[in-house]
């Protein structure tokens, strides 16, 4: 046991370079302009990524600024089962976020993506979407990044085959991120 743990954790802090460092500091001062500014951000992903972005949703809404309870406006789009489950029935499970993305977004707000291998077709669309609207998009990703990496304005890589650290990094970017953002709520006008 002592080893898997020496090994996954080493792993994780191996896969941190300077480039993806950079990134997440791009998104930070992406997300701090968006609560700033009173935009919205939609966080999206499948299975464990899904998760992932509603556990962050809450930590980004509430968790944020519990002293003054103003948090960033946010939104997981994997959250209502009703409307996924509509869309994936009536449009097909590639366009359950894009569709949401369509009716609920506006220019210049913030798309971030988990993703494992990016290359989900509903992950795929939902960038591509966002980027169609003006919106500012971001993924998370692991792997080799896949398609996403190409297709988001910025990617935040990190180059591990394992889908485990791959979804634990997503979590650690957003805690990070969500530490981060509380220390700068003074500069937040509320």
């Amino acid at each position: 046991m002592k080893e898997i743990i020496s090994n996954y954790t080493s792993k994780i802090e191996k896969v941190f370079t300077d480039t993806n460092i950079k990134e997440i500091e791009i998104l930070a001062s992406f997300m701090l302009n968006v609560w700033k500014t009173k935009k919205t951000i939609y966080i999206c992903g499948n299975g464990g990524s899904a998760g992932n972005a509603i556990h962050l949703a809450n930590d980004f809404n509430y968790g944020i600024n519990k002293a003054k309870g103003i948090g960033l406006r946010i939104e997981a789009l994997p959250a209502n089962s009703s409307v996924i489950t509509c869309i994936a029935n009536d449009e097909g499970y590639e366009k359950i976020f894009s569709q949401q993305l369509r009716v609920k977004a506006d220019k210049d707000d913030l798309l971030i993506v988990l993703s494992g291998s990016g290359n989900s077709p509903n992950i795929l669309n939902a960038l591509e979407v966002g980027n169609e609207l003006g919106m500012n998009t971001f993924a998370i990703l692991g792997y080799n990044g896949g398609k996403s990496k190409l297709i988001a304005n910025h990617s935040i890589h990190f180059e591990i085959n394992d889908m485990q650290i791959s979804e634990d990094l997503q979590l650690i970017v957003g805690h990070i991120l969500m530490q981060w953002l509380c220390e700068k709520a003074t500069e937040v006008n509320l």
